[in-house]
């Protein structure tokens, strides 16, 4: 059990030092839409998110996609990143007071 619980800890220690090296983030979905959907002409791209329990929509300029597209899939990541870590000290918590009950009986 000592050994479940170092080997988590390592694991936590290790997305604590990924999570330091994350970049510029945004959330939200990139989408293509077309002022005249039919013909599929004057195409645009807009970012969507909820942010403060507001949905928000922005427009993207074409320069801007490439790095926009970045920030979108750092966020995701973080995301993973922070779910992961949450579950893992959810697994320590119960790991530790596991072996803490062992102990005191």
């Amino acid at each position: 059990m000592h050994k479940k619980l170092a080997q988590i800890q390592r694991k936590i220690a290790r997305m604590k030092e990924q999570l330091q090296q994350i970049g510029e983030m945004r959330p939200g979905s990139l989408t293509k839409q077309y002022q005249k959907p039919k013909q599929r002409r004057g195409g645009y791209y807009q970012i969507s998110y909820t942010y403060q329990m507001r949905s928000r929509t922005e427009y993207v300029r074409p320069e801007f996609l490439g790095e926009v597209r970045k920030q979108i899939e750092t966020f995701r990541r973080f995301k993973k990143l922070v779910q992961t870590w949450t579950d893992s000290a959810i697994a320590h918590a119960r790991l530790k007071m596991k072996l803490a009950k062992g102990q005191a009986q």
